[in-house]
């Protein structure tokens, strides 16, 4: 296939030329739902210059077909517009041998506020049709994107994976939920399953133009417009914040080693909110004022990763929040304006 993508006909793998690349995904098809979002589509510009072939699929309901244009023409990756509630596309997209990096969500603590039902819907009911029909194809390994959030405000730092789990929001339960649902299927079902629980991810294609946006585009698209800062609670509250190549990377670890079990994914190192809003008031060189507001439900107070198990495969972190940040500002200083609000009904 030349064109850009194929909705809803499938390339054999046998159709696609081998890559030219020769480690761990090299004549490997992968699955990336979610895939036009935030992180995943910057996993499938890593998995089109590795894998044998990507298939991509996305509702586009926070993603942007804008978000592949660096693979628009690569004939290996295909898209299929559709939701993970659709069982029938689920069986369509995935085959015998695929690794699937699942992706897709409703994201945000506060979206999951107001509408929890939607978040266990997508987040719940989608995942679990994910792997009942990856265990169905007899598929190889699913990478499942979870989140720090599972930890809710337990004091032990940094958080490890055998801590307890004291989720605070209905987001918070669904990723946890997802967590037990993989440990399930490959405890019963022989799908190999491993759990990313990602912490504070930004970079490029972060949409700050949503009620439900993160911290970080949040404030560069305010300082550059010279716009107030809003920093909920104090600005004491730390973060480690990861910046989303080095997501990418520990994902490609995760399906590289074939790693059983939970890994957190993050940078292992933290800063506070209020240090945040003055670096990226240094990295946009704006002068833009800061205002406080009332902390709000649902937020943790500090989030810090232990990254040993996962440095443990190889994986080490290369983006400082320093060198993050200037790459993020430097995206957005040229593409913000082309990042649309999603549309009604979708925010």
């Amino acid at each position: 296939m030349s064109t850009m993508f194929a909705m809803l006909r499938l390339t054999k793998p046998a159709d696609i030329e081998l890559s030219s690349h020769d480690g761990p995904l090299s004549g490997r098809r992968v699955v990336v739902t979610g895939g036009a979002g935030f992180i995943g589509s910057h996993l499938v510009d890593a998995l089109a210059k590795e894998a044998r072939s990507v298939v991509v699929v996305d509702n586009l309901s926070t993603g942007s077909l804008s978000n592949l244009s660096n693979v628009r023409h690569n004939p290996g990756v295909v898209f299929i517009s559709g939701s993970i509630l659709d069982t029938r596309l689920l069986s369509t997209a995935i085959a015998e041998n695929d690794i699937i990096f699942h992706m897709a969500a409703i994201p945000s603590v506060a979206r999951s506020l107001q509408d929890p039902l939607a978040s266990d819907e997508v987040n719940v009911h989608g995942t679990l049709s994910l792997l009942k029909a990856a265990a169905d194809s007899r598929a190889a390994h699913v990478i499942f994107a979870s989140s720090s959030s599972i930890y809710g405000n337990s004091p032990l730092l940094p958080r490890l994976e055998t801590a307890v789990a004291q989720p605070i929001s209905p987001y918070a339960v669904s990723k946890l939920a997802g967590e037990h649902y993989c440990e399930v299927f490959t405890n019963n079902f022989g799908l190999q399953t491993s759990v990313g629980r990602f912490f504070n991810v930004y970079g490029p294609r972060q949409n700050p133009h949503t009620q439900y946006s993160a911290v970080i585009p949040r404030f560069i698209d305010a300082a550059l417009d010279g716009r107030v800062l809003t920093i909920y609670g104090g600005g004491k509250q730390s973060r480690d914040f990861t910046y989303v190549a080095d997501v990418v990377h520990a994902c490609l670890v995760l399906a590289a080693r074939q790693s059983r079990g939970v890994f957190n994914v993050a940078a292992g190192s933290t800063i506070c909110v209020n240090d945040l809003a003055k670096y990226v008031l240094r990295a946009t060189d704006s002068s833009a004022p800061i205002r406080y507001l009332p902390e709000r439900p649902g937020d943790i107070r500090d989030s810090a990763a232990d990254i040993g198990r996962l440095q443990a495969l190889g994986y080490k972190p290369q983006y400082s929040i320093e060198a993050g940040l200037e790459k993020t500002t430097d995206w957005a200083r040229v593409n913000r304006s082309q990042v649309p609000p999603l549309a009604e009904g979708q925010q």
